[in-house]
């Protein structure tokens, strides 16, 4: 029987149930036979973008599935177009589900995904969840993530958390007194688990332990705490299990692919092999060794709206020696951490908060191509970007009203052009950095 989280779903066009359906088919596969499905995932969908999304063939023209290392590897830079000009035949904006990246990177896009595919995204998650007991319909979440400001989006996001049975707890303010009132929330409400942006969860966890308190002694409904979007410490880990007085879960995602890897039962941080297609790979884009470092590069394999094959995903990392085809295992994940930026006013906010910054402001015209984010003192910040064109005055007054919304007001933005943007050892860019 459908809940009523799943059945918002498929109100929408999402069919959960007949994706359910597949990733149970999927998981029955043996091992044995799990590359033959893996290889057949590839060249389908590989055949199916040469054949039908005019993007994908002039971008790979020569592209065989027989000889994967090398097809070409996409950059976040090369789907920077009008999403129109990305689409497959047959597909149009209003057929598929559409969303922008972050652009924690510095490569803010828009992206798609057929609806098959997007609930396919939904039947994994489901699935992982469940590994420890976690129901959609009927755990109740402690959710440490932002929140749209304008009244419509926020509306709708707090409609999607009462379909999923979640309060939420926005991290635009995370100052001592915000903590307090946070606290006195899991007092009265009997959440199952908490899940949310790592850094606002770990700063949570310091200052419940300097209340000298744990939380499971205040909250005894609790059981788990699940981190998502930034790099999760060893260091942090520890805190946030003595602290909070339940396991810690680690999530990796990528809103336009799908859930990456999944902190398992034995503490095994489980790659997706079931969507996805995950590489590691050198700097001249060929396979490493499992054992070895390299970039992730992830390939959806459902995903016939909009190509997604051999994606630099903009992290590093190393598959475990011990991986098999059916359960390969993330050893090691480096990058996606997040300085904090404190203000004026007394706040401390997550560097995701320009999350939403971006969200709000990114165009689909493709003219920004990348942007970093600086402060430089309190109340001055440095947006630094590479564009066709300069921003117009409109749209600094834009982003300007947008960091006053979500941050507070007397903040000083300079804009700065740039050709191109300095970037890490491991040539990617953070988009937000504290020089305090």
């Amino acid at each position: 029987m459908l809940n009523l989280f799943e059945l918002s779903l498929r109100f929408n066009g999402f069919p959960i149930k007949e994706a359910k359906q597949l990733l149970g088919e999927i998981q029955a596969i043996p091992e044995a036979d799990y590359k033959e499905y893996i290889f057949g995932r590839q060249k389908s969908i590989l055949l199916f973008h040469l054949t039908e999304n005019s993007f994908y063939k002039n971008f790979a023209p020569h592209a065989n599935a027989e000889n994967w290392a090398k097809v070409p590897i996409m950059t976040k830079s090369d789907l920077q177009k009008p999403l129109a000009e990305r689409l497959s035949n047959g597909f149009s904006k209003k057929k598929v589900y559409v969303n922008k990246t972050s652009g924690s990177s510095g490569h803010p896009f828009i992206f798609a995904k057929d609806k098959f595919c997007h609930a396919l995204t939904w039947a994994e998650i489901l699935d992982r969840f469940g590994w420890y007991g976690i129901d959609f319909h009927s755990s109740y979440q402690a959710r440490f993530y932002g929140i749209p400001l304008d009244t419509v989006g926020y509306r709708k996001e707090r409609f999607k958390d009462w379909l999923g049975r979640r309060y939420r707890f926005p991290i635009f303010d995370l100052s001592e007194e915000k903590m307090r009132q946070f606290l006195e929330h899991f007092r009265r409400k009997k959440f199952d688990h908490i899940n949310g942006y790592t850094s606002s969860i770990v700063l949570f966890a310091k200052y419940v332990q300097s209340q000298g308190l744990i939380l499971k002694n205040i909250c005894p409904t609790l059981k788990y705490c699940i981190v998502t979007s930034e790099m999760l410490y060893d260091s942090d880990k520890a805190l946030m299990e003595e602290a909070f007085g339940v396991p810690v879960i680690n999530e990796y995602g990528a809103s336009e692919l799908d859930l990456i890897a999944f902190t398992n039962m034995h503490d095994q941080f489980v790659l997706n092999s079931e969507t996805l297609y995950v590489e590691v790979v050198d700097d001249k884009g060929m396979p490493v060794p499992n054992g070895e470092p390299g970039r992730i590069i992830i390939t959806s394999l459902y995903n016939k709206a909009h190509p997604m094959i051999r994606y630099d995903i903009g992290d590093t990392g190393i598959i475990h020696p011990d991986s098999t085809a059916k359960k390969p295992i993330l050893q090691k994940l480096i990058g996606r951490t997040n300085d904090l930026a404190k203000l004026p006013g007394g706040k401390t906010v997550p560097g995701l908060t320009f999350y939403y910054v971006t969200k709000s402001v990114i165009e689909d015209d493709g003219n920004v191509k990348e942007f970093i984010i600086e402060q430089t003192a309190l109340d001055r910040f440095r947006i630094i970007y590479v564009s066709e064109r300069e921003l117009t005055q409109s749209e600094i007054e834009a982003i300007q009203k947008a960091l006053y919304t979500y941050l507070e007001n007397d903040l000083t933005l300079t804009f700065e052009r740039e050709e191109a943007l300095d970037r890490s050892r491991r040539g990617k860019l953070k988009q937000f950095t504290s020089l305090l």
